[in-house]
């Protein structure tokens, strides 16, 4: 199974909202320097959460994004499913042809993996992240980071992380 940068940085960016909520709107600029996500990116994301709900835009001076339903109403599956990233763990898309047109001998193993593995993701609400201590850490560092004008650079490539499983 791969799971894209488009995954990895969508949820970043709605925890990046979560955690500063009570700042109101945040800018996608704020955003794209704390995450090191190009903000042209993040304008990709965040056009396709805010079709699905995840989050809201506010316009106008002072606008940004907010959460489109409440914190702990929002799952990371929630956020995976709007962008769009499968979670599929079969070579075959889910389609059972996967061999030569036809189910190979290890399909219904995958298709339970990837049925364990979106349900993992959907027991998991933006507010269990945002109450983890060590969350509230590199939040805490990230804004003292962005604060005082330390940059990196935010040229990313958007690649795969390959989860392998061992047997």
């Amino acid at each position: 199974m791969k799971l894209t940068s488009k995954g990895r940085y969508a949820v970043t960016a709605v925890l990046d909202v979560a955690l500063h909520t009570q700042s109101g709107p945040i800018p996608l600029m704020d955003i794209s320097e704390r995450q090191e996500i190009s903000l042209s990116y993040l304008e990709q994301l965040f056009s396709r959460l805010r079709r699905h709900g995840i989050v809201n835009s506010v316009r106008g001076p002072g606008g940004g994004y907010v959460l489109g339903r409440a914190i702990d109403e929002i799952t990371i599956s929630d956020i995976i499913v709007a962008i769009d990233e499968p979670v599929d763990a079969t070579r075959c898309k889910g389609m059972a042809d996967c061999q030569n047109g036809v189910q190979c001998l290890t399909h219904s193993l995958w298709v339970d993996l990837s049925d364990r593995i979106y349900s993992f993701l959907n027991d998991i609400t933006l507010s269990d992240l945002v109450s983890k201590k060590d969350v509230k850490s590199v939040a805490e560092r990230q804004d003292l980071t962005s604060k005082c004008g330390s940059s990196q650079s935010r040229t990313h490539a958007h690649n795969e992380i390959d989860i392998q499983i061992k047997q």
